[in-house]
């Protein structure tokens, strides 16, 4: 018996009828796909491209019309159904990628920091950013805590700011001045200003003349209100000329031999140190030590001969304080937490009470209750107390960073300049700022004897603040004679003058324009 045929498939409605046909088989293979079924040729044509089958997926209408393909036309393309794609993880599900991100985010940021602060001009902004902040905060809080201490004297509440003040400008001006200040003329002043200090310094024990602060003769009055110190100007002098002297004799190369490396540099340092002593300010005197010691060490001095100088200085240091009886006495009140039977700590323990009270964000300006008559010398020598109280930690912290901002300027200005004496000042005037704030916060902070001596840009007092923003504009200028900084000081400057020169224009254009007059 034959088999039986298949029957043939019905044939292709005409017209309209068949575009109806041939949707409805695709839509037929569309949902088997779907489904997870094969989508065989057989079943009523090719498969159907990818694009297709995702959108009859997403979509309920089914998928758009696509032209069709033959059998023969897919096979030869190449044509294969797209694989399922697997689930993607849930952004609940604990995924990596956030941590990633957050690395990433934070490497990047530390890559800008890192190259924004090895830019050319890093130290040259520090150092006048730095210091112009420092002076603005310190007049802030010589105006808060000095109210209760002119009041108490009968004086205006603002008297002791108005004159801070009035120091603020004139060191600006003498700031700026040291700033443009050519190296030679820098050079030049060295010797002058020693020699006046020196001659200063001996008329401060002439009776009549010199006047007796606090127990320390070391002021003069120069009229009214007015006094000064003669031993800031020391230190000025003493940075100036070591490091004129000592780029002098590195030029002969001399320097490798040890007597030409001391002689006249610590001998004329012991005669500035013994004239302050006679003065009894034990304070000043750790300072311009510290300038001598800072001097050697950046000259390279070495190290037997460097701790000879310092072995030396520490034990005149200790023979001074061991026969006065004052000075022995501020040792005993490192880490004091109570006065003492005489009150002998009252100040250090008081200090350490202001910064207590302060807490992480501080009372607010003006609320300290130290201040109040409780603290001695709340605007010179223990403003930072009175800061911790009224600030907070956050305060004090901020003044310790720009501190150490400045001093980290400062080094690098010593460490990439090329001109010796340039290397030399910065590092002097470097030393003499931090070993001030270190030696005046540390008494603060009860982990120093305290040495009576203000923190510099910050406390009251005019005679300080005047040789100190002076020491400031020669960091300010040793930065900008960096050949680095030099370079990108040049570039800048044309770009300024041609945005200049625009505005110019403009504005000349502007004033050039003429208003109709009328006639024809």
């Amino acid at each position: 018996m034959p088999a039986e045929r298949p029957a043939p498939p019905p044939a292709a409605p005409q017209g309209g009828g068949a575009v109806r046909a041939a949707a409805g088989r695709a839509a037929d293979r569309v949902r088997r796909a779907a489904a997870g079924g094969p989508v065989a040729a057989a079943a009523g044509g090719p498969p159907l491209p990818g694009a297709v089958l995702r959108e009859a997926q997403r979509s309920p209408r089914g998928p758009r019309q696509a032209p069709r393909r033959s059998p023969e036309g897919s096979a030869r393309q190449g044509f294969r159904p797209p694989a399922p794609r697997s689930p993607r993880p849930s952004r609940e599900g604990g995924g990596a990628r956030g941590p990633r991100r957050a690395v990433r985010a934070v490497r990047g940021l530390y890559l800008r920091a890192r190259r924004a602060w090895d830019r050319p001009l890093t130290a040259y902004y520090l150092i006048l950013g730095g210091s112009l902040m420092i002076t603005g905060l310190g007049l802030v809080m010589v105006f808060s805590a000095s109210q209760i201490e002119a009041l108490g004297s009968g004086l205006p509440s603002a008297y002791f700011f108005r004159k801070q003040l009035l120091a603020a400008v004139l060191g600006g001006v003498l700031m700026f001045a040291a700033a443009r200040m050519p190296v030679a003329l820098q050079r030049g002043l060295a010797y002058p200003l020693l020699a006046v200090s020196v001659f200063l310094l001996c008329l401060v024990q002439v009776p009549g003349i010199g006047h007796e602060v606090n127990g320390n003769q070391n002021w003069i009055r120069i009229g009214g209100p007015f006094q000064f110190q003669p031993s800031e100007l020391a230190k000025l002098a003493l940075v100036l000329w070591g490091a004129d002297l000592l780029a002098r004799k590195g030029d002969r190369r001399t320097l490798v031999q040890w007597k030409h490396l001391l002689v006249p540099l610590v001998p004329v340092t012991l005669l500035l140190l013994g004239l302050i002593m006679l003065g009894r300010d034990m304070g000043t005197a750790i300072i311009v030590a510290a300038i001598l010691v800072g001097l050697l060490w950046l000259v390279g001095a070495p190290l037997r001969l460097f701790a000879a100088v310092v072995a030396v200085a520490g034990v005149l240091g200790a023979l001074l304080i061991g026969t006065s009886g004052n000075r022995l006495a501020r040792f005993a009140c490192l880490g004091a937490t109570e006065p003492g039977p005489n009150s002998e700590c009252w100040q250090a323990v008081h200090g350490i009470y202001a910064l207590a009270s302060g807490g992480w964000f501080g009372s607010g300006l003006g609320a300290s209750m130290e201040k109040w008559g409780q603290l001695p010398e709340p605007h010179t020598d223990f403003i930072f107390a009175v800061t911790g109280e009224e600030l907070g930690l956050t305060g004090t912290l901020s003044v310790l960073a720009l501190f150490a901002a400045l001093g980290y300027a400062g080094i690098r200005v010593a460490g990439r300049t090329e001109d010796p004496f340039v290397r030399y000042a910065a590092g002097g005037v470097t030393t003499w700022i931090t070993a001030q704030a270190v030696v005046n916060i540390g008494a603060v902070l009860g982990l120093l004897p305290i040495a009576g001596v203000p923190l510099p840009l910050f406390s009251y007092g005019g005679s300080a603040l005047l040789p100190t923003m002076f020491a400031v504009g020669l960091l300010i200028s040793s930065a900008r004679n960096e050949p680095a900084a030099k370079a990108a000081l040049a570039m800048r400057q044309p770009a300024v003058r041609k945005k200049l020169a625009g505005v110019r224009r403009k504005t000349m254009r502007r004033s050039a324009v003429r208003r109709p007059s009328g006639e024809r």
